[in-house]
């Protein structure tokens, strides 16, 4: 069955990095493309960047281009989040969702709608703090 497996989240100081991991099963990276989102205390959950299935392209909200970057490894079925230049309104718990069947690229904007996927995992806290 379908699994997605968030690690690498953690306490950091504003300015620094982390990089988040993805481990996906029951499924292929080159079929399906996976976003990133997150959700702040009371916060709803917001889309931060998404990889296609078919090239790996990648997507970004604006609040992270330049510093997030968004990569996979299709042997390990796993995606990555580079994340540089923390802030501490990058706080929150981090999500990947794996996209449902109607999620196909030319992704546009429809990869910032949580409805167009259909898994997710647990979530990895990362906190931004001094």
């Amino acid at each position: 069955q379908v699994q997605l497996v968030e690690s690498g989240g953690g306490l950091v100081q504003p300015g620094g990095s982390l990089r988040l991991s993805c481990a996906a099963s029951g499924f292929t990276l080159d079929a399906y493309g996976i976003g990133w989102f997150r959700q702040g205390p009371g916060e709803e959950r917001e889309a931060v960047s998404a990889i296609g299935y078919e090239n790996g392209r990648p997507y970004y909200a604006d609040s992270v281009k330049g510093r997030f970057t968004i990569s996979r490894d299709v042997a390990k079925n796993t995606v990555y989040l580079q994340m540089t230049s923390l802030k501490p309104e990058d706080t929150g718990v981090y999500y990947c969702h794996k996209g449902g069947r109607y999620l196909r690229e030319p992704y546009g904007s429809s990869w910032t709608r949580l409805h167009r996927y259909d898994a997710s995992g647990q979530g990895t806290q990362v906190t931004v703090s001094s």
